[in-house]
């Protein structure tokens, strides 16, 4: 049975979802070979940075099969040097006759000139296949590209009633093991993590990502100056505008940003407008009168015109909790 170009390309966002946690600053890109039967006949998603991209891993596991076959990668494939050779020459090279791309890459260097490369040399190519549901894949990457900042994530825990910690400062744990362990992850799956300094005094936290015996770590930055001795050291201490925060994170290469930090500095992010997506992990707990932090302290929203509205993207069970997504 053939599958459908959606199908297909469903399946290499699957492979560039493999890439995930290792791939930044590159894209997490997945790409497949397929015959004129239908066949997949190579698959491949980016390697770590200075290794091979999608492409080239789809390509040597097809070999001579890729020849007069269809490449189905999710973004467009590069043109020119970097750390490693063009992907568009590849293809060209192996005798790829049609390309199925989901989005152009915004990469300046890129940015259509694969495609056109590709055309050129007789290539049939498709672009526009499954290209809202990659671009949402890819957005961190997409959002770096296009601004040079970070795409910022601010996490949230609390009970449902919107509390984060208790009247005696107290906060751990409101959620349980497994929604703990799938902040983990969005923490392996941001470059850095911003805290503020009084989060650093109260809490400590060593902010890296452990996810059963690995243990990742992110670039930690603090707003303000951290303790000497604090687990964050060592760390990027900035300060000042949150504007130029992110242009700093921008310029060492990190696509995602996670804000872990308390009420006061995810609230300061929110007011700045530099949010762009929200995940918000709630307890099925009642503080009550008993919570004094809650979850937004000092968002300022005087009037229903002034309410900030966000697009819900995904809501989901983890274990006793749940996960909301929303896009700001």
């Amino acid at each position: 049975m053939k599958f459908s170009p959606s199908e297909l390309m469903l399946m290499a966002m699957a492979e560039g979802d493999k890439a995930r946690l290792h791939a930044p600053p590159n894209p997490w890109v997945g790409a497949l070979v397929v015959n004129d039967r239908g066949v997949i006949v190579g698959e491949g998603h980016t390697q770590a940075p200075g290794e091979s991209h999608a492409e080239i891993e789809a390509l040597r596991r097809a070999g001579a099969a890729a020849r007069g076959a269809t490449m189905v990668v999710t973004l467009e494939p590069c043109c020119h040097v970097g750390r490693t050779g063009p992907c568009a020459n590849a293809i060209i090279e192996a005798g790829i006759a049609r390309v199925v791309v989901a989005t152009i890459d915004p990469d300046s260097r890129v940015a259509g000139k694969g495609v056109e490369l590709l055309k050129a040399s007789g290539v049939d190519v498709e672009v526009g296949v499954e290209g809202d549901a990659v671009r949402a894949q890819l957005a961190p990457y997409i959002w770096q590209r296009v601004t040079g900042r970070p795409y910022v994530v601010a996490k949230i825990a609390s009970t449902i009633d919107g509390v984060v910690a208790m009247a005696d400062g107290s906060s751990q744990w409101i959620t349980g093991p497994d929604a703990r362990r799938d902040a983990h992850v969005l923490r392996a799956q941001s470059q850095a993590i911003v805290v503020g300094a009084g989060t650093v005094r109260s809490d400590d936290p060593s902010l890296t990502a452990r996810l059963d015996d690995i243990v990742i770590e992110p670039l930690r930055v603090v707003l303000g100056r951290a303790p000497e001795g604090a687990k964050v050291r060592p760390c990027l201490e900035l300060s000042g505008d949150l504007g130029f925060v992110l242009d700093e994170l921008g310029d060492h290469d990190v696509l995602q940003v996670l804000i872990e930090g308390g009420p006061t500095t995810t609230s300061a992010f929110f007011d700045a407008g530099l949010v762009n997506h929200v995940v918000w992990y709630q307890a099925p707990a009642f503080a009550g009168a008993s919570g004094t932090l809650a979850a937004l302290k000092g968002l300022s929203t005087p009037t229903m015109d002034a309410l900030r509205r966000g697009r819900l993207m995904d809501v989901r069970r983890i274990g006793d909790d749940i996960r909301i997504d929303v896009e700001v």
